[in-house]
């Protein structure tokens, strides 16, 4: 679609035949205006007949043009196609296709031609008055309640050039965020028609960079299904539009345009955005689910199905998962990607679920030649973007080395579970600590042979697939009743700690108090760490979700930002703040390369502990190769206060940057306010973490 657009806008790229029957590509609508026509594509390698439907705006459920395809003409290979010049088209401004085909679900075909069936590559979705997810789920027609593609009537447009600031490197601070949820609160203090949309997330913008924030990730943003009772947007329907739940604009272009200018705002600021994109299963779901579009034009091309074809194989753990592999899935996915560089210049992808890229038609995994990831990987060469793997699936766990897009950076849940454990007590974790803080290359090894490089790991204490930081340490066990599944639901490995006392009623001032100690030694640890870090939207004022860790259904306050928060614990918005800023002014501690001879790790003395019961860390790291500070940091996992003997330089030398067991201000010093050290020994608080600085 888009790498077809120059060719498109050439009378002379068509000929008769063409114009009379239509090409086999670009797939789905292509407008060309120099011709006043449409050219229809759509790939069914199994289809027995393919009618074209056009609809007015007045009337979505009865078409004013019926098009049956012949397939003598209009067929090439297993693409069918035609052609409809708009004076044919009666005004029609959306569109849906019928397919004919066997029925026979046990073995792997769902064609019906009762429904009304989407185009994979609609540029964008109508879903009309009367739209329902159940009568696309039950047997018979769904006219007029069926979503319908919008007819374009201009070939899309990259973006216009702008100028952008440098892309951020050691300075690069990630922020995942739910677009509605992040200003849907009143106390936002975003304009009341912004809150909860593209618009309302650019009023933020000031915000943003006064936490230092340089990449915004956003949760799924492209069109997912309004009634499939998800808030989080995973469920996608459409890949080549923005979610219109999340637009204060009316209307596919009104949508589009603010997402395009929210884009701008944020670039004009100097800050990449990121996208949360879910190419491996489709809102479709299991066998169940809904016939909106794959299933009914072409079941076994679009979806991996078991041996025998008869259910659907479920690496996704949401009934269904796409067949990557297959030319036709592989076309959607790149075209989709070329639309959000090119057109809505989105600077970086993070792949849920990316281990799907790596299985063939049967379901293996294939770590030699995964053809879709060869591809994604040559796009973000060609486009300077970057490319970010959920590197599992619900069979497959390939973080690291086994995960075949050699350059792309990684979340890394290892550096979670490993820094989680650390924090919270658990005793003989020192040497895993060590090797989350060096870049995780038992993971991402930096040898001459692997040459991984330590921003290839992005480090997170929390993502919104579980408890936020301020539930990590309030509660022990998840509370999920919410959800409507019985608490069964979300994850039970959650590695946290409540601090003594199981959420807030109740909980005396030494828990609460040491709660957001405990908050306060996760961030420093994560801003201290070589890698790319990312922390979640409301960590940086103990944001709660009142302990569910899987609010993926809950459209409403336990979901929604409570902005009072910032002004209650603003104190801890400062030590993020403070450390945020930190980081970026010494780019020693986020390189290109791992650390190596820079780094002499110790314990409280001249030697780290690596026992059963070691729980505490000492590290030099030497800027000098860096143009930067040599830093000094201290941490200590137990309960009890431990003295530290500084074993480089003189006391003079260092000076306090950090300290998370004292209270705000004292637990970060701004730069202006430092003072040296009076001695060689520093007592380090129980469970808590100490940063020295030394200057230059």
């Amino acid at each position: 679609m888009a790498f077809m657009a120059e060719l498109l806008r050439s009378t002379a790229s068509f000929d008769e035949w063409d114009r009379r029957e239509g090409t086999p590509g670009p797939m789905g609508v292509t407008w060309i205006p120099s011709l006043s026509a449409w050219n229809f594509a759509l790939y069914s390698r199994r289809a027995t007949g393919v009618t074209l439907l056009l609809y007015s705006a007045a009337d979505p459920a009865h078409p004013v043009l019926e098009e049956r395809l012949d397939p003598r003409a209009n067929k090439s290979g297993r693409i069918w196609h035609c052609w409809i010049p708009a004076a044919r088209a009666r005004g029609a401004v959306y569109y849906a296709w019928r397919v004919d085909g066997r029925y026979d679900p046990a073995a792997g075909f769902r064609f019906d031609r009762q429904k009304i069936l989407l185009d994979p590559f609609a540029p964008a979705v109508y879903f009309p008055p009367d739209f329902s997810r159940i009568a696309a789920g039950l047997p018979g027609p769904n006219d007029g309640r069926a979503p319908l593609g919008v007819l374009p009537r201009s070939v899309p447009q990259p973006a216009a050039a702008k100028k952008r600031a440098p892309r951020p490197s050691h300075d690069l601070i990630v922020y995942e965020l739910h677009v509605k949820a992040f200003t849907a609160r009143e106390n936002s203090g975003v304009t009341p028609k912004n809150r909860g949309t593209f618009a309302g997330l650019a009023e933020k913008i000031p915000y943003l960079k006064s936490l230092g924030v340089t990449a915004v990730e956003l949760m799924p943003v492209q069109q997912c299904d309004p009634q499939e009772g998800s808030f989080w947007g995973y469920m996608t329907l459409n890949f080549f539009s923005p979610n219109q739940a999340y637009a204060a604009s009316q209307g596919s272009d009104g949508v589009a345009a603010e997402f395009r200018a929210m884009v701008d705002a944020f670039h004009d600021n100097g800050i990449e955005v990121w996208m949360d994109v879910v190419y491996n299963h489709t809102s479709e779901a299991g066998p169940d689910g809904p016939t909106y579009s794959y299933r009914g034009i072409d079941n076994q091309s679009w979806y991996l199905l078991n041996g025998d074809r008869s259910q659907y194989r479920n690496e996704t753990g949401c009934g269904n998962t796409l067949r990557c592999d297959h030319p036709v899935a592989r076309s959607l996915i790149l075209e989709s990607l070329i639309f959000w560089i090119n057109t809505m210049k989105i600077d970086g992808f993070r792949f849920d679920l990316a281990s799907v890229f790596t299985r063939r038609s049967d379901g293996r995994v294939d770590l030699q030649n995964p053809s879709l990831i060869a591809d994604i990987s040559f796009l973000s060469a060609r486009h300077g973007v970057r490319m970010i793997a959920e590197a599992w699936d619900i069979e497959a766990y390939l973080l690291g080395r086994e995960f075949p897009g050699i350059n792309w950076r990684q979340w890394n849940g290892k550096f979670r579970d490993d820094v989680r454990d650390f924090v919270r007590g658990i005793s003989g974790r020192v040497g895993a600590l060590m090797c989350r803080l060096y870049g995780s290359d038992d993971l991402f090894p930096g040898d001459v042979e692997n040459s991984y490089r330590p921003f290839q790991s992005v480090n997170f204490i929390t993502a919104h697939d579980g408890f936020s930081l301020y539930d990590l340490v309030s509660y022990n066990h998840k509370h999920n009743e919410a959800n409507g599944h019985g608490n069964t639901d979300g994850a039970d490995d959650n590695r946290s700690w409540n601090c003594g006392w199981e959420g807030d009623v109740g909980a005396s001032e030494v828990v609460l108090a040491l709660r957001r100690r405990q908050v306060r030694n996760f961030f420093c640890l994560l801003m201290l760490s070589n890698g790319t870090p990312m922390f979640c939207a409301g960590d940086e004022f103990l944001t709660t979700h009142g302990g569910n860790n899987n609010p993926y259904n809950q459209d409403n306050e336990i979901s929604y930002l409570d902005w009072d928060l910032l002004e209650a614990n603003h104190d801890v918005f400062r030590f993020f703040q403070g450390m945020i800023a930190f980081r970026k002014s010494h780019p020693s501690i986020a390189r290109s390369q791992f650390w190596r001879e820079d780094i002499t790790w110790y314990g409280p003395g001249q030697y780290v502990d690596f026992s059963p019961g070691g729980n505490a860390l000492a590290y030099c790291l030497r800027g000098g190769n860096m143009g930067d500070d040599d830093l000094y940091v201290m941490v200590n996992g137990g309960a009890d206060t431990i003295r530290f003997e500084i074993q480089e330089g003189k006391p003079r030398d260092w000076q306090l940057v950090a300290d998370t067991s004292l209270p705000s201000p004292m637990d970060f010093v701004e730069p202006g306010d430092r003072k040296a050290l009076s001695s060689s020994g520093y007592a380090v608080g129980g469970r808590s973490v100490v940063v020295l600085c030394k200057p230059r």
